[in-house]
């Protein structure tokens, strides 16, 4: 049967999304290359939820490896879907929170857009609040997006391995059975 040709198929992209979330979470901590932000905590809440690296990342990628390993194990996958839908969600929070950031209007370190819902996202004008650190709501904006469709994309293939597990599962039996009625019925 394919199935193991298919979880190993999905396995491996799997890695590769695990990678690149963990690169999008990391770089969440250097706006425009800088460290600072991070060193004085000036960064989103969101950001230290580590979904990138945790969620979208590690649980993914070990799910997959062992899947690979096992030849689809289910609750492996089960793992993977866990850690993208973490990823997905807090993904979604950073984005509909907008970044913290020292606000011209406030003068003060805040989440000048939570109340809008991620309705700034639209606002392009009012992104010029955050005065640091600079482009901080695009760069927020690119990253948290693209850690929201990879999670969302590693969501949909573990679910896709844990679908292929059970049908592998089940006629990985039914063809062993009737391996074994042949065997049978050969000696007899």
């Amino acid at each position: 049967m394919c199935f193991g040709k298919c979880a190993r198929c999905i396995g491996y992209k799997l890695l590769i999304l695990a990678f690149f979330c963990i690169i999008a979470n990391i770089l969440l901590y250097f706006p425009n290359g800088e460290t600072r932000f991070a060193s004085e905590h000036r960064l989103s809440k969101y950001v230290a939820c580590l979904h990138g690296i945790i969620g979208g990342g590690i649980l993914v990628s070990t799910g997959c490896c062992h899947a690979l390993g096992m030849l689809s194990s289910v609750l492996a996958a089960i793992i993977g879907i866990l850690g993208s839908g973490y990823c997905f969600i807090i993904s979604a929070l950073g984005l509909s929170h907008g970044p913290y950031c020292l606000s011209a209007v406030e003068q003060n370190w805040v989440y000048p857009f939570t109340n809008s819902s991620g309705g700034y996202l639209l606002e392009h004008d009012r992104w010029s609040e955050c005065r640091e650190p600079r482009n901080i709501v695009e760069w927020n904006l690119t990253l948290f997006s693209i850690l929201l469709v990879l999670g969302g994309i590693e969501f949909i293939l573990c679910s896709i391995q844990v679908v292929n597990g059970f049908l592998g599962g089940i006629c990985g039996v039914c063809c062993n059975r009737e391996e074994v009625s042949a065997s049978i019925q050969g000696i007899i």
